[in-house]
């Protein structure tokens, strides 16, 4: 842009703001530096000042009180320490991308308009005045407004107008300006498409600059008990997601951690997919759970696996049952570890009877598990007492003593050899105490077949009932996301939703997506959730950002008339798909091989997707050495090639190109569910599609050929 005064203007300000970001994170690291050096310094002073003198009660009040002055003055270091690391984060951030857009607010039509540069943290210099305006502020939502001309947005609980007198676009890097663009209208969004027809990459990427209207009305929706979104493939439902989350950080920065945050994902293909979103806007994850990886965290291991589906009729009938529950002898087991037996059944009853007045739940079951605790306690300390342990212990060598607890100790330190060898008893019988912690005394299969009539209930319902007899679940909690929400079945909806029973839920999905039989309709969830939290927010994204125009309309066609009149493709035209007609099973193989060949590196990301796993073993063994990269549960996608893998783990991602081997009337009969499965597996790819069909066409896709 030669002798362009605007685009000159621009890369000198640039220049400025890049040359005092680098200025401010040298000296904030100079100051760290120099507070740290403070903080040792003074410590070592304070402490030698200080005699301990436990001699009276008065002597013993002001040496506590001289601890309580050194605590106070270590942690104001500390806390200058942390706000200093905090900004010098952001800077470091910055520094890669100093912004990315530029808005102009007149608040008074007397007053020029106010500039600010808006990017993915908020800095200012040490005269306070704004470098970069962070992307999640209030006024940032001007810019995600798109609309030129008069505005508002709300700030501490007011609404603030203002006139919108330019929205400017940067393409930029570190200290480089290459373009900008002014824009008012979301679909001449030049830096959008920009963005969009860069090549995909195998990580996930930060949608911040390119967020659109729609978009950002989930971003920036008020805090709810329950946001359901619904959107078509390629709308941007994940990465909407995780600016949402980081939205969250932002406006709940004093009071929200992230491991009050749970991220519910389809597997762990998607979960390695979208891990570096967050910490690229400076970040942490929150903890990121599939359905398998939450029940291994919450049932034995020989309950998880199995039905996920049961009526919702059952989980009211264990809700109804448990009200007027009572305890017998044989809903106990007994609890034994390191070959010693704690508590027998009978001691169990026991307990049970001290409290016989309470009736069986949550209430009763906290009170026995703090009695069987108490209990236990009382017994290790017996053992660590005892003759045996203590010769034991004292007869560890120093290696034995390394090996056993990661240090030594004097042996012949009686006192000393008591304390080691509590905690020699304490890890030797530690599963007694997780017995105790998770309820392992009770027999759940047992008490659901009193309750219910049924043996050998499925996971689901056996963790609704161990959740409804003792209370287990995460009260900590404050939100929870549920990515492909369609692809839940209703009962492990109310799991969830029971399991953290104090969360907002945020539920992502497309009901067009349920590749999987028996899974909850939209109106299930929001039947569920209207239960359970009292009302279900909605939203909708019907604009594809993934798919070319070409892809877009196959799907399009495979979702009903009304929805089909919504979706639209912002992509530039590509390629239009190709159908590969075959005469035989081989004639169609030889056509696969030849497409894999010439999927080469240089043309980005090709998937070949099958329906099933079954068909992905069948299919790299009838390739052998041809086969491309097995994409499963323990894989982690490559930036460019080939792979081969199944639609389980293909949902969520995004190929370049997408490969179906067999897209015949056989494997895609005319039905809902295969309907949905074609829907899905078309709507991975971004910019070109291939079908082999041996023998007659799919019927789903006769209306677009």
């Amino acid at each position: 842009m030669q002798n362009d005064p605007l685009f000159e203007e621009e890369q000198s300000h640039l220049t400025e703001t890049y040359e005092k970001l680098q200025a401010m994170g040298r000296d904030l690291v100079a100051k760290m530096n120099k507070n740290s050096q403070d903080a040792a310094s003074d410590k070592l002073a304070m402490c030698d000042e200080v005699s301990p003198n436990f001699a009276s009660y008065s002597d013993a009040m002001e040496t506590y009180a001289d601890y309580a002055t050194i605590n106070r003055v270590i942690d104001a270091y500390n806390i200058t320490q942390s706000v200093d690391a905090e900004k010098l984060n952001s800077i470091r951030l910055l520094l890669k991308q100093p912004y990315f857009a530029k808005v102009a607010l007149q608040f008074e039509p007397s007053e020029a308009p106010k500039e600010l540069y808006i990017g993915t943290a908020g800095v200012s210099d040490e005269n306070r005045r704004r470098l970069v305006v962070d992307w999640r502020s209030p006024v940032a939502e001007v810019y995600y407004n798109q609309e030129n001309g008069p505005t508002s947005y709300r700030a501490n609980g007011r609404t603030i107008e203002a006139d919108l007198k330019l929205r400017r676009q940067f393409d930029l890097q570190a200290d480089k300006l290459y373009a900008y663009f002014d824009t008012s209208v979301a679909i001449q969004d030049s830096l959008l498409l920009a963005s969009l027809s860069k090549q995909r990459t195998a990580r996930m990427q930060a949608i911040t600059a390119t967020i659109q209207k729609e978009q950002n009305l989930v971003i920036r929706h008020e805090d709810v008990p329950a946001l359901l979104v619904g959107g078509i493939a390629g709308s941007g439902k994940t990465s909407v997601l995780m600016q949402r989350i980081a939205y969250l950080f932002y406006q709940r920065r004093n009071d929200l951690d992230p491991s009050e945050v749970f991220l519910i994902t389809p597997n762990p293909v998607f979960q390695r997919y979208i891990d570096q979103v967050l910490p690229d806007l400076g970040e942490r994850n929150p903890a990121c759970l599939t359905w398998d990886e939450f029940l291994r965290g919450v049932m034995p291991p020989d309950r998880i696996g199995g039905q996920a589906d049961v009526p919702l009729g059952m989980l009211k009938r264990i809700d109804a049952a448990s009200e007027n529950f009572s305890f017998s002898s044989q809903d106990f087991r007994e609890v034994r570890a390191g070959g010693e037996r704690f508590f027998s059944v009978g001691q169990i009853q026991q307990v049970a009877a001290k409290f016989k007045k309470i009736p069986a739940g949550p209430h009763l079951v906290t009170l026995m598990r703090e009695e069987l605790g108490g209990r236990l306690e009382s017994r290790l300390k017996q053992l660590a007492a005892t003759d045996d342990v203590l010769d034991e212990i004292a007869s560890f060598t120093p290696d034995e003593q390394m090996k056993t607890f990661g240090e030594t100790f004097n042996a012949h330190d009686e006192d000393e050899v008591r304390v080691w060898a509590r905690q020699y008893v304490n890890a030797r019988y530690v599963d007694a105490a997780k017995a105790v912690e998770n309820d392992d005394w009770l027999r759940i299969d047992r008490i659901g077949m009193r309750l219910l009539g049924v043996e050998n209930l499925v996971p689901v319902a056996w963790l609704y009932l161990k959740m409804a007899l003792t209370g287990l679940g995460n009260a900590d909690a404050k939100y929870v996301m549920i990515d492909e929400v369609q692809d839940y079945t209703a009962a492990q909806l109310v799991v969830l939703a029971r399991y953290f029973r104090r969360a907002h839920f945020l539920l992502l999905g497309d009901e067009n997506q349920a590749i999987n039989p028996d899974t909850a309709t939209f109106d299930e969830v929001r039947s569920v959730f209207r239960d359970v939290r009292g009302s279900v927010d909605e939203c909708r994204l019907m604009t594809s950002y993934r798919s070319s125009p070409q892809i877009t309309e196959m799907f399009a066609h495979l979702v009903d008339k009304e929805a089909r009149m919504q979706i639209s493709s912002i992509q530039r035209a590509d390629v239009a798909p190709v159908i590969v007609e075959c005469a035989s099973e081989q004639e169609r193989d030889r056509a696969l091989s030849r497409v894999i060949e010439e999927a080469t590196p240089d043309k980005g990301l090709t998937a070949v997707i099958l329906p099933h796993k079954h068909l992905v073993r069948q299919m790299q063994k009838k390739l052998g050495e041809r086969a491309p990269l097995l994409i499963d549960a323990n894989a982690t996608l490559p930036e460019r090639g080939v792979v081969l893998t199944s639609l389980k783990y293909a949902k969520g991602l995004e190929f370049d190109h997408v490969v179906i081997p067999d897209a015949s009337a056989q494997a895609f009969p005319d039905d809902a569910l295969s309907r949905r499965r074609l829907y899905t597996t078309v709507s991975r790819a971004t910019r070109k599609i291939t079908l082999l069909v041996e023998g007659e066409l799919t019927p789903l896709l006769r209306e677009c050929v």
